[in-house]
């Protein structure tokens, strides 16, 4: 978090405290010496940076594509029985000595942030990131972007966002219904500029939390870098994308696929569409655009909705990270 004094709690380190003391565990073994799974045992194997990750359970729930603007502080999606919310946070600003608020994450940005992110948790083997070296390079070679000026201040902005906002998901089978709640990034230290004219507020280092942590290494979805990078300027692209990555494998062709009514589809990626018309027209070129660098999707569109079919993964053989069990064990010998 930001230096709010001058005094701290040795009981409760900061990030760069618990980066000192996880350091001997990434220094033991790297991710790349651990297990190797081949999800297509006779396809190439991937260069382990150019392969991205989102955690399953946000592939198939989604951000705002648009700024819902600075007085929106709630917002939500649904999909199926699952229930995405996510409110906008709060930040210690040092130059104002108080908390100030900071608006939602919306747009392509904070989607690509976090694939990079989740990325180098799981190379490094650590929660705890430092961040300007990578997000720079990150910036420059997937968005293509150059790594100056306005361009990194608004992805910056979006980190911020992200880092601040706090996420509810729900879910309900049968009787009972289930509340989960959290932070994906539990602190994060702020640059605070002192030239007035940099007013935007960006992490440079950020501590995802615990339990988003251990569940990442479980329920990392892999995506492949040169896609993500066709479709970076386009969030519902980059969504339908990641819902496919993780959803499309999973089928079970036996069973005649698996269908999604439009109703359902509007509803998951249809914010800013009240027309299920208009919905259905720019999802369909969504779709073109992703089948474009996702070729080995299967479906087809219905009058009904979308039909599912068995599919390869988008990436063919992904480095794993090492049993949670493992690596707990490992950061306390």
């Amino acid at each position: 978090m930001s230096k709010e004094n001058n005094t701290k709690d040795p009981r409760r380190p900061g990030p760069r405290q618990v980066a000192q003391i996880l350091q001997a565990t990434r220094d033991r073994k790297s991710l790349q010496q651990r297990l190797l799974e081949c999800v297509d045992a006779d396809a190439p194997a991937g260069d382990p940076s150019e392969i991205l990750y989102q955690h399953s359970v946000l592939c198939q729930t989604c951000l705002p594509y648009r700024d819902p603007g600075n007085e929106v502080r709630l917002w939500a999606r649904r999909n199926g029985y699952v229930k995405l919310e996510v409110q906008a946070g709060r930040a210690y600003d040092g130059r104002v000595g108080d908390f100030v608020d900071v608006g939602l994450p919306f747009g392509p940005k904070p989607r690509l942030v976090l694939y990079h992110l989740n990325a180098e948790a799981l190379r490094t083997q650590t929660p705890v990131l430092e961040l300007e070296d990578s997000l720079t390079a990150f910036v420059k070679r997937t968005l293509g972007l150059d790594p100056k000026g306005r361009n990194i201040r608004t992805v910056k902005d979006q980190l911020a966002r992200l880092s601040a906002s706090d996420f509810r998901i729900g879910t309900s089978k049968d009787d009972r219904s289930v509340t989960l709640k959290g932070a994906i990034v539990e602190g994060f230290e702020l640059w605070t500029p002192r030239d007035a004219k940099q007013r935007v507020l960006w992490p440079s280092t950020i501590q995802f939390s615990p339990r988003y942590f251990e569940s990442l290494m479980k329920h990392a979805v892999p995506l492949n870098e040169t896609a993500v990078a066709r479709l970076a300027h386009n969030a519902m692209a980059l969504d339908v994308y990641t819902w496919l990555a993780q959803r499309l494998h999973r089928v079970d062709d036996i069973s005649g696929g698996v269908g999604v009514p439009w109703t359902a589809l509007h509803e998951q990626f249809g914010h800013g569409y009240e027309r299920l018309r208009d919905f259905r027209r720019v999802f369909q070129r969504t779709l073109r655009q992703v089948k474009a660098v996702y070729p080995e999707s299967k479906f087809e569109l219905t009058a009904g909705g979308m039909t599912l079919r068995h599919s390869r993964s988008p990436v063919e053989k992904r480095l794993l990270p090492m049993a949670t069990a493992t690596l707990s064990r490992g950061s306390t010998e």
